[in-house]
């Protein structure tokens, strides 16, 4: 069972290598898809994506109530109503993806129950991971996963060196 997470610092393209990973296999990929919110060229906040389903919400905002993380306030509703349950839903799926597993996401204990189940089962993963979190589960994931640093270099290589290893662990 191959799990992969990929890691770097904000803005580097982390989020592009997942989508483009994904866009290149062949299997049904389900779980989170998180983007960043811009209104006249500022960043308000970040969604939240089911990605099997297309069900979007709010994962944080800067007029959000909830959990304060920099400017930011994590929306809870939507972290565990779409967050949670699309990786819940994830374990019927070829492919689990984890577009963030950080900060935010990790303010919700149903969201890290959901991770949890999902890094307990048989489950291909690949995952987005922030770069310095010291959360008991980014911990977890850095040690049973293979971690891939993105960076300017070598993210246009990534996604089809990526897509060739999850080929590979499927025959």
């Amino acid at each position: 069972m191959l799990r992969i997470a990929v890691t770097g610092k904000p803005g580097v393209g982390k989020s592009t290598v997942v989508t483009r990973v994904v866009e290149k296999l062949d299997l049904k990929a389900c779980g989170i898809r998180a983007a960043e919110m811009r209104v006249d060229g500022k960043r308000q906040g970040f969604s939240i994506e089911d990605i099997d389903t297309g069900r979007k919400g709010i994962l944080s905002h800067v007029k959000c109530t909830g959990p304060k993380l920099g400017k930011y306030h994590v929306n809870l509703e939507d972290l565990d109503g779409i967050g949670a349950e699309a990786i819940r839903h994830a374990l019927g799926c070829d492919l689990v993806v984890m577009d963030e597993v950080g900060p935010m996401e990790l303010k919700s204990e149903n969201f890290v129950r959901a991770v949890e189940e999902i890094l307990d089962s048989d489950r291909p993963i690949l995952a987005v991971l922030h770069r310095s979190s010291k959360h008991p589960l980014a911990q977890r994931i850095r040690e049973e996963f293979e971690v891939l640093t993105v960076d300017e270099v070598d993210r246009d290589d990534l996604p089809d060196r990526i897509a060739a290893r999850f080929r590979q662990g499927r025959e």
